[in-house]
């Protein structure tokens, strides 16, 4: 089994054991033990649900920040889609977009302008692999790990193209050399994320050996220094705008569908609906014709990323406004000079990961679940979390596994019980 790589982590100094975590964690990845909750790797998903519920803001994304661009002679910014719709009363685009050279990039280049390119090849990979549908987005990291490890039956229905912020990546990176000169390994490709999925993409990518993205910051920490040189830039904006309708629409949920141009497609955001979806398509019950399955983590689509700062609804309604009269489709692939539609495929096969598998093969996996659904029986069914585990099946498989020492009572219902047991056995005996 992989070791995984995560962007999200835990401050131990600021856990206080109270289990919100625990309960919010969609595929039972946190566990709370000896007053400290604590991230199963091989389960976490990165969907950053602990971040966004923590009431004591103990989850973090790890990320670089600005002082850590320094180590290249030119760096380039990919803003994500989602950037747009996180400032009030900007009318033009291209605003935002130089005052991200004023604040110290010296290009950008959109990710939404790499949507364009990724919607264009989707549209034909979908038309052109009838067997294969419905097809599933692989935009949102979280969701093709989330099948990796839960819904192995689901992934070669998975659409074998890179994201838009790679996509953008390899445009950005080949615009740069052509325009400076300067070899690859001095230009910095900076990609602004709302979440930590993309973030732990780009450090263990799915589909491909290598990102193309040199570095990552997040949204919530530029918006404050953008927001210093917008005035500025509002004078003399500069146009780098590269994209349309369609790349921009990315950022919320039912944008990437839009760019599929078809009404045979299915899309939710929210990492619970999405686990419905998920086990619904698993059992074949989606409707007859059904080309294209766009799902999102967050709710509303990227626009809710952890790492984002406006309220999500708001932002999708922002973004339904601001670009309602923006051309469709600014980008076409027939546009850019060698362009190769192979550049944008996976190059690695994405694998199932059978992290939730009780024992190393079939015979002994057996064993466990009867040793496990023998603790279970016993367990009050109450699923309250109050033991350090999800629920009371989560912490019978972690007794027969022997994660983190776990046993019988660490219940609180088995431990009052046994002390009420205890209790009436000793005034038995003093009486």
């Amino acid at each position: 089994m992989n070791k995984f790589f995560h962007s999200v982590y835990l401050e131990d100094e600021k856990c206080t054991g109270c289990i919100t975590c625990l309960k919010r964690c969609p595929t039972q990845a946190i566990r709370v033990r000896n007053g400290k909750a604590h991230i199963i790797s091989e389960f976490c998903i990165d969907c950053g649900e602990c971040i966004r519920h923590c009431p004591h803001h103990a989850k973090h994304t790890r990320r670089d920040f600005l002082s850590d661009l320094d180590r290249f002679e030119y760096t380039v910014a990919l803003p994500a889609p989602s950037l747009y719709s996180q400032f009030n009363n900007v009318r033009d685009n291209d605003i935002l977009l130089t005052a991200l050279t004023l604040m110290g990039f010296d290009d950008v280049f959109e990710v939404s302008a790499g949507a364009e390119i990724v919607s264009e090849l989707s549209r034909t990979y979908i038309n052109e692999h009838p067997e294969l549908h419905p097809l599933i987005s692989t935009a949102c990291p979280t969701i093709e790990r989330l099948i990796r490890v839960r819904f192995p039956g689901l992934i070669p229905h998975l659409l074998p193209l890179l994201p838009p912020m790679e996509a953008a990546a390899i445009l950005a990176r080949r615009r740069a050399v052509e325009k400076t000169g300067l070899p690859e390994d001095k230009i910095g490709i900076v990609f602004l994320s709302p979440c930590p999925s993309k973030i732990t993409f780009i450090h263990e990518p799915l589909g491909m050996g290598k990102s193309n993205i040199d570095a990552v910051l997040a949204i919530k920490d530029i918006y404050p220094v953008l927001l210093s040189h917008m005035k500025e830039a509002e004078q003399h904006p500069i146009s780098h705008t590269l994209s349309g309708r369609i790349g921009k629409g990315w950022a919320i949920s039912g944008g990437e569908a839009y760019g599929i141009i078809s009404d045979h497609y299915l899309a939710a955001d929210g990492i619970e609906n999405v686990i419905r979806v998920l086990e619904d398509l698993e059992d074949e019950k989606f409707l007859p014709g059904l080309q294209f399955v766009e799902l999102n983590a967050c709710s509303a689509g990227c626009v809710g990323g952890v790492l984002t700062v406006e309220n999500p609804y708001i932002a999708k309604a922002k973004v339904k406004q601001a670009f309602k009269y923006e051309p469709v489709l600014r980008m076409h692939c027939a546009d850019l000079p060698e362009f190769r539609p192979e550049d944008f495929l996976w190059t690695q096969k994405v694998s199932y990961e059978p992290v939730y598998t009780l024992g190393a093969n079939i015979f002994e996996s057996m064993e466990k679940i009867m040793e496990s659904q023998q603790i279970l029986s016993g367990l009050p069914g109450l699923d309250c979390g109050s033991c350090g585990s999800p629920t009371c099946k989560a912490l019978a498989e972690d007794i027969v596994k022997g994660v983190d020492c776990a046993k019988p009572e660490d219940c609180i219902y088995l431990m009052r019980e046994q002390w009420e047991q205890h209790s009436r056995k000793k005034e038995e005996e003093e009486s």
